[in-house]
C-alpha cells in the first residue's frame, strides 16, 4: 500500500503516523509537504495531529487553505481513504470534508491522557477489525476537542451511523463523566456519509504497538489496510 502523510507547518505527529504504517505495518509511506502536490497512486491519506500554523485564528482554519488540501478534497471526492487525527480532524471539519466544528475544551485546559472510546459502528473501512461496542484504550492530547454541530446535522449523522467513536468508561458506558472535553453526545470520531473520510480526536498512532503499553490503536490502521486490499494483506506484514 502507498500511504501519504501530509505535513503542515506545526505538525508534530506526522513521524509517528509514518512509523506505524512503515515500520509496524510494513507499508510504503510518503511524507507530503503542504505545498506539494499529491503523489500518484496513493491508497490512503493521513492528516496527522499537531498544531498546524500554530493554531492561529482557529484550529485547522489556516491549514484548510494549504495548496495540498485541494488535492486532498479531490482524492476524497473520488472515494480515496482519508483519516484525520486530532488536528487532522479539525482540518477536515474546517475544510468541509466532515460536518461540524471543534470548540475549546469545556475545562479550557489542554488534556493529555489515556482514555476509552466505544466503537459505535464496526462495519466501516476504519473499524472492520473491531467489534460493535468494543472498547478501545487510546490517548488524547488536545485543547480544542469539543465537537459541536446543530441538532439537525447531529440527528442526520446519528441516523446514518456516521458516529464511529464515543468517549466511554472502561466498561463501555457512555456517560458525561467519561467525556473529557464536553464533546456533543460524547462524540470522539465521525465519518462522512460516503464512508471514506474519518476524523477522530484520540491518537491511535500512540497506541499501536505493545512497546508503548497498548496496541488498541493498531486496529484502526489494520482496518484501513483490510479495506484497501484485503485479499493481499498477509499476517507476516504485521510486526508482533
Amino acid at each position: 500500500m502507498n500511504i501519504g502523510v501530509v505535513v503542515f507547518p506545526g505538525s508534530n505527529c506526522d513521524h509517528d503516523c509514518q512509523y506505524v504504517f512503515k515500520d509496524v505495518l510494513g507499508q510504503h509511506v510518503e511524507a507530503i509537504w503542504h505545498k506539494e502536490t499529491l503523489p500518484s497512486e496513493l491508497d490512503a491519506i493521513v492528516l496527522p495531529g499537531g498544531f498546524s500554523y500554530g493554531d492561529y485564528l482557529r484550529t485547522g482554519a489556516i491549514a484548510r487553505f494549504s495548496p495540498v488540501m485541494g488535492a486532498v478534497k479531490e482524492f476524497a471526492k473520488k472515494g480515496g481513504l482519508v483519516i484525520g487525527i486530532c488536528n487532522g480532524f479539525q482540518i477536515l471539519l474546517e475544510a468541509g470534508l466532515l460536518p461540524g466544528v471543534m470548540l475549546r475544551n469545556t475545562s479550557l485546559n489542554f488534556i493529555c491522557k489515556d482514555l476509552y472510546v466505544k466503537v459505535e459502528n464496526a462495519a466501516t473501512r476504519f473499524t472492520n477489525r473491531c467489534e460493535s461496542g468494543q472498547v478501545l484504550k487510546i490517548p488524547i492530547a488536545h485543547a480544542d476537542g469539543n465537537y459541536y454541530t446543530d441538532p439537525v446535522t447531529l440527528a442526520g449523522i446519528k441516523a446514518n451511523a456516521q458516529v464511529i467513536f464515543r468517549y466511554c468508561t472502561a466498561d463501555g458506558k457512555v456517560t458525561p463523566e467519561a467525556n473529557p472535553n464536553g464533546s456533543l453526545d460524547n462524540i470522539a470520531g465521525i465519518m462522512n456519509a460516503e464512508g471514506n473520510v474519518l476524523g477522530m480526536m484520540p491518537h491511535p498512532e500512540r497506541s499501536a504497538e505493545l512497546l508503548l503499553g497498548n496496541e488498541d490503536g493498531r486496529l484502526i490502521f489494520l482496518s484501513m489496510l483490510d479495506s484497501l486490499r484485503p485479499s493481499t494483506l498477509q499476517p507476516q506484514m504485521v510486526r508482533a
